[in-house]
């Protein structure tokens, strides 16, 4: 009897720790209000970019788990085939994977990419935005996206992303938002 209670508290104990750092986890996501996390990445040319270089713009900020993948692939390519339109919103589309800039270049090149694709080798910029984890014994960034406003402050996050429809679905919040109407 004595063994099962303490066995009983042992996994109450348990269940309230795990509990607490679920909450712990949640607090420290990025919310919509919030200022967008700050970096300086290299694109597939090796030129650095940095959010304070968008201000005064809408910022579409993609993460992707790998490139040359077919979600990756698909995603990359329906932000490309509505690019204009996002540029008559005053949108500017970044993407961001761990992946080094030769593979971005390959990428973007292998896709015609007409947009930045950032390398976050270290993970620190993923970290930052919540969105690095382990998928297949490999480190990545979840497929996420966050709207940026002009003001430098997350104006939408998306954290379930269909590849095929994200582009479309980005474009249409932006507008509601209020993008192209300044």
């Amino acid at each position: 009897m004595k063994r099962s209670l303490t066995n009983s508290l042992a996994a109450t104990i348990a269940a309230f720790a795990l509990a607490m750092t679920a909450l712990a986890s949640a607090a420290d996501r990025i919310t919509t209000g919030a200022p967008a996390p700050e970096f300086e990445l290299a694109d597939q040319k090796g030129e650095l970019h940095s959010l304070e270089d968008y201000r005064e713009q809408w910022v579409v900020l993609y993460f992707y788990p790998k490139d040359e993948t077919p979600g990756c692939t698909t995603e990359a390519c329906e932000f490309r085939d509505n690019i204009f339109a996002f540029r008559d919103l005053n949108a500017q589309i970044l993407g961001v994977s761990l992946d080094d800039v030769e593979s971005h270049r390959k990428f973007a090149e292998n896709h015609s990419l007409p947009f930045p694709l950032l390398a976050d080798t270290d993970g620190s910029t993923s970290d930052a935005y919540g969105v690095k984890t382990r998928m297949f014994g490999m480190t990545v960034a979840k497929r996420q996206t966050f709207i940026i406003g002009p003001d430098g402050n997350i104006a939408k996050h998306y954290e379930k992303v269909k590849p095929a429809e994200h582009s479309a679905q980005v474009l249409a919040d932006l507008k509601t938002l209020g993008a192209g109407a300044e």
